[in-house]
């Protein structure tokens, strides 16, 4: 994972693994030619092995490790080639969804602008705190045919709600309360409590309604996974961590929030954002 300490890259086979090996010698090499054994990024092991110790996603590509050994003393030395392809891989940073439908003045009516971005203000400051955002994804309004009654009009309103992640977020941060889904959690928490809130006090009311509110009970709400641009998800080819947001591989981008990896034959690097 990104940032972080890699496990071990044997430069043996499994069956060298269990064997004697005299006088073996070990070489590295990657995207950016010889790995030295010890610098700030990588170690190689007394026994060969190459570790990240912070990995970066300049560092995804292809290691080759040289080993050379005597299998007894008596023998010659022998050569072995492995070939490993290592990839820069991070958590998927979902997001909630939520759509409601509001009680709207007529739908060319100037107040229904000004009432969606009041609204906006409002859903983006009760987050801010926690360092996440609101965003508008679709507001329409519609004259709806009520069940054995007349016409309304509705707002139709569609919006994300998301949270800076810790390397975007000006210091590092280690509370608890910093943890992406935790904050995402609490956000999604005081957004639901705020449309309930519109619930109590409109029924709490002696005079009549407002032209524009909260239809009860149309707060719906989906969670959805999105992986940074240049980066998918990709089960057949990482059975091993399926639910990974990998680094596009060569042939291949992610221009947006996406979850998945694009073909694009023109693509020749690693974590391609763009198909040029």
């Amino acid at each position: 994972m990104l940032h972080e300490r890699s496990p071990h890259i044997l430069c043996v086979t499994q069956r060298l693994r269990n064997s004697e090996l005299i006088d073996p010698l070990f070489q590295w090499h990657g995207p950016k030619g010889k790995v030295i054994s010890e610098n700030s990024t990588t170690h190689i092991t007394s026994t060969g092995s190459l570790v990240f110790q912070d990995f970066e996603e300049s560092m995804t590509g292809i290691y080759t490790c040289f080993l050379e050994y005597k299998p007894t003393v008596e023998e010659v030395v022998k050569n072995l080639q492995l070939k490993f392809i290592v990839y820069a891989y991070r958590e998927p940073r979902f997001y909630y969804q939520f759509t409601a439908r509001y009680h709207a003045a007529p739908c060319n009516s100037v107040y229904n602008v000004s009432f969606e971005n009041k609204l906006l203000q409002i859903l983006s400051k009760l987050v801010h705190d926690l360092s996440c955002e609101v965003a508008l994804l679709k507001s329409e309004c519609h004259h709806v045919k009520m069940q054995k009654a007349g016409f309304q009009n509705e707002l139709f309103f569609k919006f994300a709600v998301s949270c800076l992640d810790a390397e975007k977020e000006p210091k590092l941060c280690k509370d608890q309360d910093c943890d992406y889904s935790r904050k995402l959690s609490k956000a999604k928490n005081l957004i639901e409590r705020f449309f309930n809130q519109q619930v109590t006090v409109l029924g709490r009311r002696a005079e009549p309604l407002p032209e524009i509110y909260y239809i009860e009970d149309t707060l719906q709400m989906v969670w959805i996974n999105r992986c940074f641009p240049g980066y998918g998800i990709n089960t057949l080819k990482h059975p091993k961590c399926p639910e990974c947001c990998v680094i596009c591989s060569p042939g291949s981008y992610n221009p947006s929030d996406g979850t998945h990896c694009l073909q694009c034959n023109s693509s020749l690097a690693f974590g391609a954002k763009a198909c040029l």
